[in-house]
């Protein structure tokens, strides 16, 4: 494969950028797969920021929007995965504050969990309360926000039995 120059990189990563939302490490990595130095890398990631090919806060945005809503993922998960992408801790949470509420985020992992109890016997036993817990924590849900689904699932089901 012959090299390609520093504007047919750019050129190549603005073609992407524009396709979907990328992280800039996400970026790097293309750049490097392409051959580029690492210098003539960070001006070309400089020039997508520039041009607003490349926006790390859009990216936040939407990362944390599609996994929540369409993958239904936890903080936690979320959080760590935009951490691998290079991505501040800070700019994760401000961003996770502004987008999932707390009504929203508790209806998603009580959803979940309702789903996958459905095969299991009622009541739910402590094992099976434990395989939820290994569910919603797998999915990157919080200890406390789990239980408390599992409580409100437990609830549920108590009352329809009544």
């Amino acid at each position: 494969m012959e090299q390609l120059t520093k504007q047919e990189a750019y050129t190549k990563a603005a073609r992407l950028c524009s396709q979907s939302e990328r992280a800039p490490q996400d970026i790097y990595d293309r750049l490097a797969a392409w051959g580029i130095q690492s210098d003539a890398a960070d001006e070309i990631v400089e020039r997508l920021k520039e041009e607003k090919f490349l926006d790390e806060a859009r990216f936040v945005h939407a990362f944390i929007h599609d996994k929540f809503v369409y993958e239904r993922w936890g903080r936690i998960k979320i959080a760590y995965n935009l951490r691998r992408k290079g991505i501040t801790d800070r700019l994760v949470f401000n961003t996770l504050e502004d987008i999932i509420s707390e009504e929203e985020y508790l209806s998603v992992i009580t959803d979940l969990l309702k789903a996958k109890s459905s095969g299991m016997s009622r009541p739910l036993s402590p094992n099976d309360r434990a395989k939820l817990f290994r569910f919603g924590a797998q999915r990157g849900f919080e200890a406390g926000v789990i239980a408390e689904a599992i409580g409100m699932i437990g609830e549920a089901i108590d009352t329809v039995n009544d």
